[in-house]
């Protein structure tokens, strides 16, 4: 028999609301996590009404509500012009807090609902399916361990180790871009998502519970700034000055995409990043994997036809992700930095986002970028 119904390998957000899902629904789950420290790095910070509404059906929402922060709406400009605001309204708000957070928070809950249910320092390197059941080899403290469960969720992010050994193919989608991040975090602000569209590439920031904003630049390559200079930059593209905020440090990333070619592949069904990477310039990411948890524990937990059940997550699934690939796309595009050549089209398409209706268009689409 097998030792439980559903062992989930990555303990991050998705893994983790998915586990407290599954245990709310009595659910025998199991967490399998590689790593064994406290992550404290600021990653996604936006949370949509999808994701609000998946923390609920996980019983976070209140905790949450209380930690986070609601933004008012947000507001496009370039070159000093307002070129569009949006206030947002209930049922279409947003809320910021940092990851590290919102995954405390997931954890806490998930130990309420299960004590024993997350396994640290456990390196799964393979699952191999069996006739109702799957074995998991994994190596624990230089010590190889083996798990058997119903299902296995694969969870373990972009660079999936799991997903390679299933052999399932992971392709390449349009869309990339370099940029840079720093949260000030002793500064004063207020709580409007603010997008500098300019030039020389896009300025982004969003406020922070606290006090504080999160920084974000387009870059036309990887590049490896010092807090004086992401400031001079912000400085000659926005006009703003954001001072030189001791002990932050910035973080250059470069946004790709990916999508895998399959999420069900024998026992095993994959989730979150492990399923499908999208840029994080839309905020679209950790709220998507949320939104794929809940339909996934409702089809592994479907009594009737749970085959179909799971054919019709990933269906759906791959579908969302494909559209939130093309927004990003979308939004990476608008704010690259421009030559000589393309100002004067930039310059057109502004001069319409200038005229109201265009600009609030792209300000619901592009209003959480970078979260």
């Amino acid at each position: 028999m097998p030792e439980c119904d559903v062992a989930i390998v990555g303990a991050g957000p998705a893994g983790l609301l998915l586990a407290c899902l599954l245990a709310r629904r009595g659910t025998d789950v199991l967490v399998l996590e590689r790593g064994t420290g406290h992550e404290d790095r600021s990653r996604a910070i936006g949370i949509h009404p999808p994701g609000l509404a998946a923390l609920r059906d996980a019983g976070v929402d209140e905790e949450f509500r209380a930690d986070a922060l609601l933004l008012a709406g947000g507001t496009v400009t370039s070159r000093g012009r307002v070129l569009a605001e949006q206030d947002f309204v209930p049922g279409r708000e947003v809320r910021t807090l940092a990851q590290s957070q919102t995954h405390a928070l997931l954890q806490q809950r998930l130990a309420e609902l299960a004590p024993d249910a997350v396994r640290t320092g456990v390196q799964v390197r393979d699952v191999v399916g069996r006739a109702g059941a799957a074995r998991v080899l994994a190596v624990r403290a230089g010590r190889e361990q083996e798990f058997s469960a119903r299902r296995v969720v694969v969870a373990d992010g972009v660079h999936s180790g799991i997903r390679d050994r299933l052999g399932v193919s992971w392709r390449r989608v349009p869309g990339a871009g370099d940029y840079t991040m720093l949260d000030v975090v002793d500064a004063p602000s207020d709580d409007r998502a603010r997008l500098h569209l300019e030039p020389d590439g896009v300025v982004e920031s969003f406020p922070l519970p606290g006090g504080g904003r999160r920084w974000v630049i387009r870059e036309r390559e990887r590049t490896r700034r010092t807090t004086a200079s992401f400031a001079r930059t912000v400085l000659a593209r926005t006009g703003l000055d954001i001072g030189e905020p001791g002990g932050a440090r910035p973080q250059s990333f470069r946004a790709r995409q990916h999508r895998a070619s399959r999420l069900v592949h024998g026992p095993a069904v994959l989730l979150g990043d492990a399923a499908h990477e999208i840029s994080p310039i839309g905020g679209q990411g950790m709220n998507l994997a949320w939104i794929a948890a809940c339909r996934l524990a409702v089809a592994l937990t479907e009594r009737s036809d749970r085959e179909a059940a799971l054919r019709a997550y990933e269906r759906v699934s791959l579908r969302a992700a494909a559209l939130g690939q093309r927004r990003a796309r979308f939004n990476m595009a608008m704010g690259a930095p421009v030559g000589e050549a393309a100002r004067a089209v930039r310059d057109g398409a502004i001069a319409l986002l200038d005229q109201g209706v265009s600009g609030r268009r792209m300000l619901g689409a592009m209003t959480m970028s970078g979260l």
